[in-house]
């Protein structure tokens, strides 16, 4: 009730106030460069390093978002006849997860700090595939050909200034030398942190209401479908398949692979000039739809409900 109370909140506020969208401009702006990097930094520097190496884990749930990814992009062109250009968006749609806003307010809350290393490694390894995935299909498929070698620059930029994977890099640093913060920068660093999920939930509820849904897309519902269902149960299989993970590694799983199709889908949309108003509906159909999966999910991992095999 307070993970999706805020986003209602956030929702209803953006319904009656009214305020361009413009307005969020400066909030996503904190949380995108100072809260949640800090965030993210807070809970890797306090995570033992072993723990942050588990490679298998990051691969297993990587491999899931692929093939998910995969499956979206199939049904988006067999339900539209799409170019690969506009089914690699809805492909986006239907497998890239709000791990960024949503996943650690969820899994921290849900699961508590043992969730903390399963949430960065999955968050960071997913940013790298659809950052990866994304401009090479677009430099393939697109109308403009870009160079092999611009592309890869682009890609490595991308994910190396990424303001979520500095936070993240710096996370694993602190982590491996042990080193201990000042007591002031850590005292801020834990108010940043503390103001992240907030932040983020009541920005997911105003750019919800401030979607516009033009009409109806009939690959949509199928698309929130494979995300909101099939996702997190392919993350089930793959970290199941390759075994020997605690319980609440594989219920981070579940729970982060479970989540709505992220803000990304949108900009994405934008970049390229294709699927825009598509993308923003299929975010608020999607953020909608997982008021009940994401509460069905909940409820299963935290009453036992999410086999764990081989344990």
């Amino acid at each position: 009730m307070p993970f999706f109370g805020i986003i209602l909140i956030g929702f209803l506020s953006g319904k009656l106030a009214r305020l361009p969208r413009s307005g969020l401009a400066w909030l996503d702006f904190y949380l995108i460069y100072v809260a949640l990097p800090a965030l993210f930094f807070d809970i890797l520097s306090k995570t033992p390093i072993d723990e942050l190496m588990r490679g298998s884990f990051a691969l297993a749930t990587t491999t899931s978002t692929f093939f998910t990814f995969l499956i979206a992009l199939c049904v988006g062109r067999i339900l539209t006849g799409s170019p690969l250009r506009i089914a690699a968006l809805q492909g986006l749609i239907g497998s890239y997860a709000n791990v960024g806003y949503m996943g650690p307010a969820l899994t921290l809350s849900a699961l508590g700090g043992a969730a903390a290393a399963p949430t960065a490694l999955i968050f960071c390894f997913d940013v790298v595939l659809i950052f990866s995935l994304l401009p090479t299909m677009m430099a393939i498929f697109g109308e403009e050909q870009r160079p092999f070698l611009a592309t890869a620059r682009l890609i490595l930029r991308r994910i190396l200034t990424h303001p979520f994977i500095l936070g993240s890099i710096a996370g694993v640093l602190g982590s491996a030398s042990g080193f201990a913060m000042p007591e002031a920068i850590a005292a801020t660093i834990n108010m940043l942190r503390a103001s992240a999920a907030p932040a983020a939930l009541f920005s997911i509820g105003v750019t919800v209401a401030l979607q516009q849904v033009d009409k109806p897309y009939r690959e949509l519902p199928a698309l929130v479908a494979v995300k909101l269902l099939v996702h997190p149960l392919m993350a089930w299989t793959m970290v199941n398949l390759v075994g020997g993970f605690p319980p609440v590694w594989v219920q981070a799983a579940v729970l982060m692979a479970c989540l709505p199709p992220a803000a990304t889908c949108y900009a994405a949309a934008q970049q390229y000039r294709l699927y825009v108003d598509q993308a923003a509906s299929g975010i608020l159909i999607g953020t909608a739809a997982s008021v009940i999966t994401v509460t069905a999910t909940l409820y299963l991992v935290t009453h036992g409900l999410v086999p764990v095999l081989g344990n």
